[in-house]
């Protein structure tokens, strides 16, 4: 036996959650569908011994997510500033050296930096971030990596692995691994439709994408809405098959099966192409869903009784140049209360790939070798550690998103977001504006339940 809804939503993340509330205030009944048994998708809490919390993926907010610091704020939940008194350092073959600001103080990289920075600013400007393909010389930057598009730029290998750098966290892969046309799609869209992307925002801390967490970690923005929607969410169900038709769908689980008028699917796209469909995704979508694989990440942080490195002045940021250390970049994670000290490492593309097969005791050991760099020897002696690989999660298989490389976006990029009569997409993935980001899922999420909303007949 099936239970009727009015829309279906595939998968409990931000996107899902967001459009299941959007339609409930619009007056519709909705039935959302987690393979997982917790809400959240890629944001996730993990809790201290002392019932604090720190957060184990997406974390970070700042100018231009309005959508997602709107609905924080409509959920009761607040945000604070990200640590970031004191200096960063830059670690560059045995060398750590101490700055200020977001741009790593390598004087013989130096100038392909700015070069790269300028270059990068002035072509993504020309990006319209809905119709990239659109671009007059779209075909020449999809056929190459960013990283060529770089170098052919007379930017040199400095310029280039502070790229990298910068990407592992942001990507969970390198510049040769993305297409030219795609990175300057995703760089246009570091901002809104009145503020133009950049890179500085999208790397940035104070006044970049970096600036604030939130109150309670991440994932309560997701625990509140599931709240609200009651005996609406359910847990534990992995869709397994979606018929569409005419008059309405029928979605598959392993907690038995629901019919609706309409369908919101979040889940990532690759592995939203592993559902069986009936009829199947059109071939275009499908081979682009396919493609739009995750990059490789893992979040480490080191737990502390205090966060020390504050007394000496440091922020608790380091920059990895050249993939001699697991980690690509590092933040002070410690909670709002001031203790205790927790300092949080990215894993991602390059160093992933190195040091994920790596024995958790050597991954774990190189890891503090790497916040030791930054902090000095007292990282090495932690009270506790935690890591957590995303591309051993069955229902994500990677992060942070999906990275496109030469060739797919002039090709199969438009059918990204097309509605399959009444099946419709949505996840950080499927927004023009901070694709990949906590904004990016809370956005699609608004913009499916209008999509559902408008097909059913109704008003948004």
């Amino acid at each position: 036996m099936s239970t009727t809804v009015d829309t279906v939503v595939v998968g409990a993340g931000l996107a899902g959650l967001t459009a299941a509330r959007r339609l409930v205030e619009a007056g519709r009944t909705v039935r959302v569908l987690e393979a997982r048994d917790r809400v959240g998708g890629r944001t996730l809490n993990h809790v201290l011994d002392d019932g604090q919390v720190v957060e184990a993926g997406g974390q970070f907010v700042g100018p231009t997510q309005d959508h997602v610091l709107g609905l924080a704020a409509e959920l009761g939940v607040t945000t604070f500033p990200a640590h970031t008194v004191g200096d960063t350092v830059y670690v560059h073959g045995s060398r750590s050296r101490r700055f200020r600001g977001d741009i790593p103080p390598d004087r013989l990289a130096l100038p392909d930096i700015a070069l790269a920075t300028t270059r990068l600013a002035r072509a993504s400007g020309e990006v319209d971030v809905a119709a990239p393909w659109e671009h007059p010389d779209a075909g020449r930057l999809d056929a190459q990596s960013l990283a060529t598009w770089l170098r052919r730029g007379a930017i040199g290998a400095g310029g280039v692995e502070l790229i990298d750098t910068l990407l592992g966290s942001a990507f969970g892969a390198a510049a040769s691994e993305a297409s030219a046309l795609y990175g300057l799609a995703y760089v246009a869209g570091a901002g809104d439709e009145i503020h133009p992307g950049s890179l500085d925002r999208m790397i940035g801390v104070a006044g970049g994408a970096q600036e604030s967490r939130v109150v309670g970690g991440s994932q309560v923005i997701s625990q509140r809405m599931a709240e609200e929607l009651g005996d609406s969410v359910t847990l534990g169900a992995p869709v397994r098959r979606i018929e569409h038709r005419a008059t309405g769908v029928t979605v598959t689980t392993d907690a038995g099966s629901f019919d609706g008028e309409e369908v919101i699917v979040t889940a990532p796209p690759h592995l939203a192409a592993e559902i069986e469909w009936s009829p199947s995704l059109p071939a275009h979508q499908d081979a682009l869903f396919r493609r739009m694989a995750f990059g490789t990440l893992m979040k480490c942080e080191a737990i502390y009784e205090r966060p020390f490195w504050r007394e000496d002045g440091l922020s608790g940021q380091g920059v990895f140049r050249g993939g001699g250390t697991p980690v690509c970049s590092m933040f002070d994670n410690t909670p709002p209360s001031g203790s205790p000290g927790i300092l949080m490492g990215f894993v991602g593309g390059a160093g992933w790939r190195k040091w994920a097969p790596r024995p958790a005791r050597e991954r774990g050991g190189a890891v503090l070798q790497s916040f030791a760099r930054v902090v000095g020897p007292a990282a090495l002696a932690p009270v506790g550690y935690f890591e957590k690989d995303w591309t051993a999660e069955r229902w994500t298989r990677g992060g942070p998103t999906a990275v496109l490389g030469p060739g797919v976006l002039t090709t199969l990029g438009q059918w990204r977001d097309r509605p399959l009569g009444r099946v419709h997409w949505a996840g950080a993935e499927h927004s023009d504006y901070w694709n990949g980001y906590m904004d990016g899922a809370v956005r699609s999420g608004e913009a499916a339940a209008r999509a559902v909303i408008a097909h059913s007949g109704g008003h948004p």
